[in-house]
C-alpha cells in the first residue's frame, strides 16, 4: 500500500479507510499511543496500537527516533489535539533507535545544543519549520523571475575574479601543498596549476551575470557564494546562497521597483503556503523575547513584521537625507547609538538602518545615492562627482537585506574608477567588452538568501537557517 504523508492524512475526512503511514517515532506512551512524524508538517499523527495483539518484541522496539511503518484504519480521534488517528492493524519497525543513546529526547533543547548535533536537528519542530520555509522561498524566487520572463543563468563557482575587490577569497588549486612549485623569483608558479592561473571560489555571480544580461536583457542567478571572512558572528557564513538579477535597459528606479516587488512576492508566498510553520516560529520567537530585558525586545511580532513589509510602500530616501535625519535625531544627540553619526560619508551601521525603518519612517526604506568611497567600482557615478547610483533596502529587525546599483555603462568612467581603486583593468578586459560593444544602461542587485530566511523565520543566528553551516574552524559533514 502506498505511503501517505502525514500532512495530507491530517486533512483527510475519515471514512474508515485503510491507509499506510511511515515516519519517525516522537513518543510512545502507555504501550498504546505512538506520536509519529514524517517531516511533512510539525503536527504528529497518533497511531493507536493494540498492545494485546502486538508482539512484545515489537513494542520494545517502538522507541523515540525509530523509523516505523503503520497500516490501519483512519478514524475520528477521541483524544484532544488531533482530529484523526490511525487504529493500527500492523506496525513494522524499519529502523531501530537506541533510546538511551538517541540525543533528541522528547524535551526542549537549546539551539546551541542542536548546532552540536546539526546532522539530527532537522527532526525537531523548529528546524522542520525553518527548512520547509526555506524550501518554499527558494521555489518562490524561481517562480517570481520565471513569471517575469527572466532567464536563469548558472554563473561559475570557480572564478578568476574577485567581484567585490575585498580579497577575502578561498583559493582553489590542485597543487601538492607539501611541494608547491615556485618561479625564479620565489613566487608561486600558478602557470603549473590546473587552470594555469590563480583562481578562487566565487564571491558573487554579478560580473558574469552582466555579460548574460547584455544578450538576454533580463537574467538572474541563484547559487552558492563564498567569503573567506574570519567573522564568527550570528550574521556571517563562509558559504551562503545569493540571488542576483541583472537587467539591461534598467536604471536605478527600475531596479528599486523590481527588488521591492520581489521581496513582497516571496514574503506573501511564504505566508500563503507556510502559515502554520510561520505561526509556530512566531510563537517560538515570542517566548524567546520574554527572556530579554524590556528595552531589548522587538516591538513587532514575527507575523506583524512580515505584514509590515507587505502593507507598506517602501520609503525612498537618499543617503544624504538619511544622514541628516540620523544626525539630528534625539537618539544620536543623546548618544544612544553605539556608533554616533557625526558627518557625511560614514558607512551606516545596522543600528542606524533599523532606526530609520522602525523609529523614523515606520516602514521599509530604500536608501539611494551613497558616497562613492564606500561602494564598489562598478556602480554608476552620479553627476555630483561624490555619489553613485546605489541602493540598499532596509527591513525592520535586520537592517540591510538587499544591496544593488545601476552599473557604470560608460567605458571611460569605469576604467578611471577601476584604476583609482586598484582593480586590474587588463584582467577584466572581458568584462569591459560589454562597454565597448553595444553598451547600455543596466542595473542589478544582490539578496543574501539566508538573510531573507532569517527575516521570514524570525531566527536570530544565520547558522540556523542553512542546512550545513560553514564558518571559521567549522566544516562538519
Amino acid at each position: 500500500m502506498a505511503r501517505l504523508r502525514i500532512k495530507d492524512i491530517l486533512k483527510t475526512i475519515p471514512t474508515n479507510q485503510t491507509i499506510t503511514v511511515k515516519g519517525w517515532v516522537r513518543t510512545f506512551r502507555n504501550n498504546s499511543f505512538i506520536a509519529l512524524n514524517d517531516g511533512s508538517t510539525n503536527n504528529n499523527l497518533q497511531i493507536v496500537v493494540d498492545f494485546t495483539n502486538t508482539a512484545e518484541e515489537t513494542l520494545k522496539r517502538i522507541t523515540t527516533g525509530a523509523a516505523i511503518s503503520a497500516t490501519g484504519m483512519l478514524i475520528a480521534s477521541q483524544g484532544k489535539g488531533q482530529t484523526v488517528e490511525i487504529k493500527a492493524t500492523s506496525v513494522e519497525i524499519i529502523g531501530d533507535s537506541d533510546a538511551e543513546k538517541y540525543p533528541l529526547q522528547p524535551k526542549k533543547h537549546s539551539l546551541e545544543f542542536l548546532r552540536e548535533i546539526a546532522h539530527l536537528r532537522f527532526r525537531t519542530n523548529t528546524f522542520g519549520a525553518v527548512f520547509r520555509v526555506r524550501n518554499s522561498l527558494a521555489f518562490a524566487v524561481h517562480k517570481f523571475f520565471n513569471e517575469k520572463g527572466f532567464l536563469y543563468m548558472h554563473t561559475p563557482i570557480i572564478s578568476a575574479n574577485d567581484a567585490e575587490g575585498a580579497g577575502e577569497t578561498f583559493h582553489v588549486t590542485n597543487f601538492d601543498l607539501n611541494n608547491i612549485p615556485k618561479d625564479e623569483s620565489g613566487a608561486i608558479d600558478y602557470k603549473q596549476d590546473f587552470f594555469g592561473k590563480s583562481v578562487n571560489l566565487t564571491v558573487s555571480g554579478q560580473l558574469e551575470g552582466e555579460l548574460a544580461a547584455m544578450a538576454f536583457s533580463d537574467i538572474y542567478t541563484f547559487g552558492p557564494t563564498f567569503r573567506a571572512e574570519n567573522s564568527n558572528t550570528v550574521r556571517h557564513l563562509a558559504e551562503f546562497w545569493m540571488i542576483e538579477p541583472e537587467m539591461a535597459f534598467y536604471e536605478l528606479k527600475d531596479n528599486m521597483d523590481l527588488a521591492e516587488e520581489m521581496l513582497q512576492y516571496v514574503i506573501k508566498y511564504a505566508l500563503d503556503n507556510n502559515l502554520e510553520d510561520i505561526e509556530f516560529l512566531s510563537q517560538r520567537l515570542e517566548e524567546e523575547e520574554k527572556q530579554k530585558p524590556q528595552n531589548e525586545r522587538n516591538e513587532l511580532s514575527l507575523l506583524d513584521k512580515l505584514k509590515f513589509c507587505l502593507d507598506n510602500k517602501f520609503e525612498r530616501v537618499t543617503y544624504t537625507q538619511a544622514i541628516e535625519i540620523l544626525r539630528e535625531c534625539n537618539h544620536n544627540k543623546k548618544k544612544k547609538f553605539t556608533y554616533l553619526v557625526d558627518k557625511w560619508g560614514v558607512d551606516l551601521q545596522s543600528e542606524h538602518e533599523r532606526y530609520l525603518v522602525e523609529k523614523h519612517f515606520k516602514k521599509p526604506v530604500i536608501l539611494t545615492d551613497y558616497p562613492k568611497e564606500i561602494k564598489s567600482f562598478y556602480m554608476r557615478q552620479n553627476d555630483d562627482g561624490k555619489t553613485v547610483a546605489a541602493m540598499d533596502i532596509l527591513f525592520p529587525g535586520i537592517g540591510e537585506i538587499v544591496g544593488g546599483s545601476q552599473r557604470e555603462e560608460r567605458l571611460d568612467k569605469l576604467e578611471t574608477r577601476m584604476k583609482e581603486m586598484g582593480i586590474p583593468v587588463e584582467e577584466l578586459s572581458w568584462y569591459l567588452d560589454t562597454r565597448r560593444f553595444g553598451t547600455c544602461p543596466h542595473a542589478g542587485f544582490g539578496l543574501g538568501f539566508e538573510r531573507l530566511i532569517l527575516f521570514i523565520t524570525g531566527m536570530t543566528n544565520i547558522r540556523d537557517v542553512i542546512p550545513f553551516p560553514r564558518t571559521p574552524k567549522n566544516c562538519e559533514f
